[in-house]
């Protein structure tokens, strides 16, 4: 038998599992903005997540929705379109993968996988609101 026009890998789980465990990374990495999982599992979610990401940068009420359903999530799908999405500056390659060595149980290679531009906790609309308070603030001292 060959193998050839099977994608993805299947880390010895059914369908459903896969999906699970897809959701469960990708939700933990727009949580954490970085986690640490196996080099497999990295490097399976990175196209998912940045194919996710593209569609958060749109910003429109599809896309919100869209990201939600695929997240299973609706506060994790929000924060992505609301907070991740808008400081994302680049049009391709949002993450990172970096290898952080072996399990000592299993000799697993793990990896680190993060965004590439920082990431604040804050919206970035929120940041401009707060300047412009600050500075009607300075203007009414005066």
């Amino acid at each position: 038998m060959h193998r050839h026009g099977y994608k993805g890998r299947k880390f010895g789980r059914e369908t459903d599992q896969r999906t699970a465990l897809t959701r469960g990374l990708m939700r933990s990495l727009f949580k954490y903005k970085s986690i640490n999982t196996t080099l497999a599992k990295a490097k399976e979610i990175r196209r998912p997540a940045e194919k996710l990401i593209t569609i958060a940068k749109k910003g429109d009420l599809a896309a919100r929705r869209l990201v939600i359903a695929r997240l299973n999530d609706q506060e994790t799908g929000n924060e992505l379109v609301d907070i991740i999405a808008p400081q994302i500056k680049r049009d391709s390659g949002y993450l990172r993968i970096e290898r952080t060595g072996f399990r000592r149980g299993d000799n697993s290679e793990m990896a680190t996988i993060s965004f590439v531009d920082d990431i604040t906790a804050e919206a970035p609309k929120a940041e401009k609101a707060k300047k412009a308070e600050a500075k009607a603030e300075k203007k009414e001292e005066k």
